[in-house]
């Protein structure tokens, strides 16, 4: 059974897009739900009716999980407690309040989900200013729907979400609706101006959405607070209008099926061979009912057969499994190399190995993280923060971020500064400073660049200090030179 199979036997809303569809049966594929629609367990081989049950229509009862071991290993690249981005800034206010930021919201984990989200094709940040205060929402997509703004390629105009909840689960939220209505629309939109909620409708009613007062609530930003972010952009041709990229395991999808099922019937015939299925040859069997079972089980037990009567194991080639495990091995470097993930293996390692070294052997990752890093890092984390830059002007009073309220403050110059993928070995580490030793001392660089070179390995963050013990270098760069020192080059020799 392919992907395209698969998909087929999944619940499909008729009343939602295709698009809808679509991101909810790759989400399933992410979260390991892809086989519930299935209706019979892997172990069984008839239905109550006595049918032999085919195998596309079991549920695998091993799932090796490579699309998500994929996502996870390309989005830990991204913002993990080791690869998180150094944000730079024009104004050394906003770069405090940055990282008050990054601390006080934990704005890392909500990037790492918002990436491992979007993973499926796009994902999708709410910014809100709660008593002044910033906070982020990530939310997936199936049923959102942006509209863009056609003289500002990539700007949001406005996004609806629209989907199907029970009068239950309304009435349980504070609602007042007609339980005898089962399944009721639930409609909300933010734009520029205000996050307007609508009251629920029943299904089938065409009426127009009433905005329900109550709960709308007037932001007055003048942006939409939300920040869409489409995973791999540009991967099938650049459309400014398009709402999803491409998905980061859709590759290797029928792969990875495969795989689950032949992995599944291995473990059965390990199970079939452990307790082999026993055959017994009576004469009498065509007698009747009343000369018992003609096949009894497993062969746990003694047996008593007549003269004209035989038993026999019906056993396997053990040699099937390895023939199996072999294939399953190949099928798995076949998906790997698909979704760009790492196929190396660490127990081949046979000692330490530099940071360039370990590069090498997962490039193909690499190449996904890089490519990522745009979407989530350039097009998404910065966004974001220039967002909430935004926001500090139209907030009375400012943001509250880390118990210092800031206003109005300045975005220009923001940039991301992506430490090194891995950590570098004491060997890389002398090479390197040896290098910027020399480049310093011939006068290529300064003391301030290369400072900036070595920072990161050492998780230093203010040059300072070093220009200000450099007599060649004092005053040149850094926050609180004067404009007459800044741009003069160093006096090495």
């Amino acid at each position: 059974m392919d992907w395209l199979a698969l998909q087929a036997r999944m619940p499909r809303d008729t009343d939602l897009p295709e698009r809808t569809f679509r991101l909810s049966a790759l989400e399933a594929v992410l979260e390991g739900r892809q086989y519930d629609a299935l209706p019979h367990a892997f172990s069984r081989e008839r239905s109550d009716s006595g049918d032999y049950v085919p195998l596309d229509e079991r549920r695998p009862s091993v799932r090796t999980g490579l699309c998500r071991v994929v996502v996870e290993d390309s989005v830990s690249l991204l913002f993990s407690e080791g690869h998180w981005p150094t944000v730079r800034a024009s104004s050394p206010q906003t770069a405090q309040a940055i990282v008050d930021l990054v601390r006080e919201t934990h704005l890392n984990g909500t990037m790492l989900e918002a990436a491992t989200r979007g993973s499926v094709g796009s994902v999708a940040v709410l910014f809100r200013a709660v008593e002044k205060r910033p906070f982020f929402e990530v939310m997936p997509t199936r049923f959102l729907t942006p509209r863009w703004n056609r003289n500002r390629p990539g700007s949001l105009l406005s996004v609806t979400e629209r989907y199907k909840v029970t009068a239950a689960d309304l009435n349980a939220l504070g609602y007042e609706v007609d339980a005898s209505d089962t399944q009721m629309w639930f409609q909300r939109r933010w734009d520029d101006r205000a996050e307007t909620w609508f009251r629920p409708v029943a299904v089938g009613d065409l009426s127009a959405p009433v905005i329900d007062e109550e709960r709308t609530v007037l932001h007055g930003l003048g942006f939409v607070p939300i920040v869409w972010m489409k995973n791999i952009s540009g991967a099938g041709g650049f459309d400014p209008e398009a709402s999803d990229g491409a998905c980061t395991f859709a590759s290797g999808i029928d792969t990875v099926i495969e795989a689950d099922y032949l992995l599944s019937q291995a473990g059965r015939g390990l199970k079939y061979g452990s307790d082999p299925t026993l055959v017994l040859k009576d004469p009498n069997a065509a007698l009747g009912p009343s000369s018992g079972p003609v096949r009894s089980g497993g062969a746990a037990g003694a047996l008593m057969v007549p003269p004209e009567g035989d038993a026999k194991l019906l056993e396997i080639n053990g040699n099937a499994a390895a023939a199996v495990l072999a294939h399953v091995q190949e099928l798995r470097a076949i998906a790997l190399e698909a979704m760009h993930g790492n196929r190396s293996h660490g127990d081949r390692l046979t000692s330490g190995q530099s940071g360039r070294a370990i590069e090498l052997m997962c490039q193909g990752l690499l190449w996904l993280a890089d490519r990522l890093r745009i979407s989530y890092g350039e097009c998404g984390l910065l966004s974001l923060l220039r967002m909430v830059c935004a926001a500090s002007s139209r907030v009375a009073g400012g943001l509250l971020i880390g118990g210092t309220a800031y206003e109005a403050l300045d975005s220009s110059g923001l940039a991301l500064a992506w430490p090194s993928w891995f950590p570098a070995s004491f060997a890389d580490r002398q090479a390197q400073a040896a290098t910027v030793a020399t480049l310093v001392q011939s006068g290529v660089i300064d003391c301030g660049t290369g400072f900036e070179i070595i920072a990161p390995l050492y998780d230093l963050s203010s040059h300072r200090a070093v220009l200000d013990d450099c007599p060649a270098c004092s005053g040149i760069e850094g926050p609180g030179a004067s404009e007459s020192a800044k741009g003069r080059r160093p006096k090495h020799a």
